[in-house]
């Protein structure tokens, strides 16, 4: 009996096999195709031939912790215990996964804010709960009408992304602020915060539930070091949760993975005396304009990206087609890979709107854009 009867492969994969087999461009899966920084590389070669190939602690390397309690008070004035409130995952998605097979037990139900990351859903299912979807607003802002008429005494977690996949949207002040006002009534309720994109914003400042006191004793924060250092193949990265959470996380976390690679983390944990992540939000913002201006003579329709590194469109002017048909007819015909927003949907939801990532070079954007263009 499968507890995922409806799932199939991922729209990411079904995509990028498609573009494989169409020589298209690939903007469609969110990875960077761009060379990592030269002294990441150059740590790397350098601690390959130490003896640090064994396990490291379950909750993670302890120079590694204490580079990100570091960080978290630098960034957001937070102070975080490494030893109870921290933990290094194998990526946000196994982060993700354990935080809601930990928290979640049948019955539940968890509310998930359309269009979202594929992972939530399942990662609910297979911990017996039911995922309740709330769609966002038309800018995919945040409802809280809709949030709080979807709770009821079996809410018991809510799942927010910011800044926003697929959309690019940040939540601002007053968001954060109707957030509090919901929770404050529902005690019961935890908030799962997906941040994994917090280093890439662009004109307004990514607002991270680690500066708001009201809402972290009842959160769990997830970060990416894949998404913010572009090492996405490395999977690492973390979860920031009060002791109380976090101590029941890390139970299943032991018997999930147990610990996470011990060669990227005495890598990250050397490099992260060197990176400027302000630098990596700055060179996405470029990429974001370049690829914005490349389309600014096209027939589609640019919605604002406030961080993540990835570009809405929406092609209502070019095509009447569903939104997976269209972004299937433009790897076969015109050469470049998207992803449908509908697939972020529960129902569905067609509006016409595509998402491009935006994290490849300059010549692969501009090729992409020049083709986009000649439709």
């Amino acid at each position: 009996m499968s507890k995922l009867p409806n799932t199939s492969a991922s729209i990411f994969s079904v995509m990028s096999q498609l573009a494989n087999e169409h020589k298209a461009i690939n903007l469609s899966q969110g990875f960077p195709n761009f060379p990592v920084d030269g002294r990441l590389l150059e740590i790397t070669n350098r601690l390959l031939i130490e003896n640090i190939h064994q396990y490291t602690p379950m909750v993670g390397l302890p120079s590694l912790l204490e580079k990100i309690t570091t960080l978290t008070y630098k960034n957001y004035q937070r102070i975080i215990d490494s030893a109870s409130e921290l933990l290094i995952t194998t990526g946000a998605t196994q982060g993700i996964f354990t935080t809601i097979n930990t928290l979640i037990k049948s019955g539940d139900e968890v509310i998930i804010l359309d269009p979202s990351y594929d992972s939530y859903e399942p990662s609910v299912l297979v911990a017996g709960g039911n995922p309740v979807r709330v769609s966002l607003n038309d800018d995919y802002s945040p409802n809280f009408n809709r949030i709080e008429e979807a709770i009821s005494h079996k809410t018991k977690m809510i799942v927010v992304n910011n800044p926003h996949n697929p959309t690019g949207k940040i939540w601002s002040e007053e968001d954060y602020q109707n957030l509090e006002t919901i929770l404050d009534k529902h005690s019961q309720i935890v908030l799962l915060s997906d941040e994994v994109y917090e280093y890439i914003s662009f004109k307004h400042q990514h607002i991270s539930v680690n500066t708001r006191p009201k809402l972290r004793e009842k959160a769990i924060i997830a970060s990416s070091f894949g998404k913010s250092l572009h090492v996405t193949g490395w999977k690492v990265g973390y979860l920031i949760a009060p002791k109380h959470l976090m101590k029941e996380i890390k139970k299943v976390h032991q018997f999930l993975v147990f610990s996470v690679n011990s060669i990227s983390q005495h890598v990250i944990s050397e490099y992260l005396n060197v990176v400027d992540f302000d630098e990596i939000s700055k060179m996405y913002a470029k990429k974001r304009t370049l690829f914005q201006d490349a389309l600014r003579e096209s027939k589609f329709e640019i919605l604002p990206s406030e961080g993540t590194y990835f570009q809405v469109v929406n092609y209502g002017e070019i095509s009447k087609k569903n939104d997976t048909e269209f972004a299937k007819e433009l790897i076969t015909k015109h050469g470049v890979a998207a992803i449908p927003i509908s697939v972020f949907y529960e129902d569905a939801t067609d509006k016409h709107m595509l998402r491009f990532c935006f994290a490849k070079t300059d010549e692969t954007l501009l090729a992409a854009a020049e083709k986009l263009c000649a439709i």
